[in-house]
């Protein structure tokens, strides 16, 4: 079995498309195998791709989807395309069982997601939409939020002592970014 080389994300090791690609292009069983890319939807915004390897028969072994969507990320400003074909490839290889050992989305998928997770949260802040919390998780995160605020040096209370109104999704922000500001006061 050939050993691929992974990027760790979140303690999984994932396949990168560039490497189930080299592999597909390197491997005598794949010689006269083709690998194509056919738009399927193409809008200013978004665009669907789906990627297709033919045996040297031409017939179709494994076809991957892709979908990506322009605003959700800083490269697809310019690149949505490009990383759409990327995914679509990686997604064919994958059903075509290349580079499947620790799961069938590649790395460059699980970052993309993790990323759109990201701006998903951001959003869902901005526009003061909540996820789904009990008044119970709600007032334990304010009262986490709280404890923390009174860790700090008293001449930096006064910034967080404005919370009303706040989202969970802030404050849950606000306890990441007050427990790396704590640890930060208690590094001699």
């Amino acid at each position: 079995m050939h050993k691929f080389k992974t990027t760790n994300i979140k303690g999984k090791d994932y396949v990168e498309v560039n490497q189930r690609l080299l592999y597909f292009r390197n491997e005598k069983a794949y010689a006269d195998w083709s690998i194509e890319s056919e738009l399927v939807d193409l809008q200013p915004d978004r665009c669907c791709i789906r990627a297709v390897i033919r045996d040297a028969e031409g017939r179709i072994r494994a076809t991957g989807h892709a979908h990506e969507d322009r605003t959700s990320s800083m490269i697809n400003k310019t690149s949505y395309v490009e990383n759409c074909e990327t995914s679509a490839f990686g997604r064919a290889l994958a059903a075509l069982g290349i580079g499947i050992e620790t799961s069938i989305a590649s790395a460059n998928e699980v970052s993309m997601a993790i990323a759109q997770q990201a701006n998903l949260d951001d959003l869902t802040d901005r526009l003061g939409l909540v996820s789904t919390y009990s008044d119970l998780d709600m007032a334990t995160l304010k009262a986490d939020f709280i404890k923390l605020v009174e860790q700090l040096p008293e001449d930096q209370r006064f910034k967080y002592s404005d919370h009303k109104g706040m989202t969970p999704a802030r404050y849950e922000k606000g306890i990441k970014f007050l427990q790396d500001q704590i640890a930060k006061l208690k590094k001699p």
